[in-house]
C-alpha cells in the first residue's frame, strides 16, 4: 500500500508543477531503466531513450548514461525544463544517478 500512496502524491506533486511543461518518466525494471520526455497536452512521446541499448558499468552507470543520451536528445529537440516524474520508485541509486545525469546534460527539473 505503501508504494501506491507514494506514487499517488508523487504524481499530485507533478500535475501541480507541470504548468505546459513536459515530463519526464522514468520506468525501472530489473535489469534497465528507461525514460521519456512526454508531452501531456498532445499526448505524445518527445524523445525516449533506454538502458537496453546504452549498457555500460554496473546499473547506476548504465542509468547515468540514459539520463545523459536522454538530455542530449532532448536538447536537440529544443526542450530545456521539464517536470521530473519519478512515479513510485525511490529518489535513490538508479533513479538518482539518472536525475543528476540529467541535470549535468543540460535539462532543468
Amino acid at each position: 500500500m505503501s508504494e501506491l500512496r507514494r506514487k499517488l502524491r508523487n504524481r499530485s506533486k507533478v500535475r501541480s508543477a507541470a504548468g505546459g511543461r513536459p515530463r519526464l518518466s522514468i520506468y525501472r525494471s530489473s535489469k534497465y531503466i528507461y525514460a521519456q520526455i512526454i508531452d501531456d497536452a498532445s499526448g505524445t512521446t518527445l524523445v525516449a531513450a533506454g538502458g537496453k541499448k546504452i549498457a555500460e558499468g554496473n546499473k547506476s552507470d548504465s542509468a547515468a548514461a540514459v539520463g545523459r543520451a536522454l538530455a542530449e536528445a532532448a536538447l536537440a529537440k529544443g526542450v530545456k525544463q521539464v517536470v521530473f516524474d519519478r512515479g513510485s520508485y525511490k529518489y535513490h541509486g538508479r533513479v538518482k544517478a539518472l536525475a543528476d545525469a540529467a541535470r549535468e546534460g543540460g535539462l532543468d527539473f
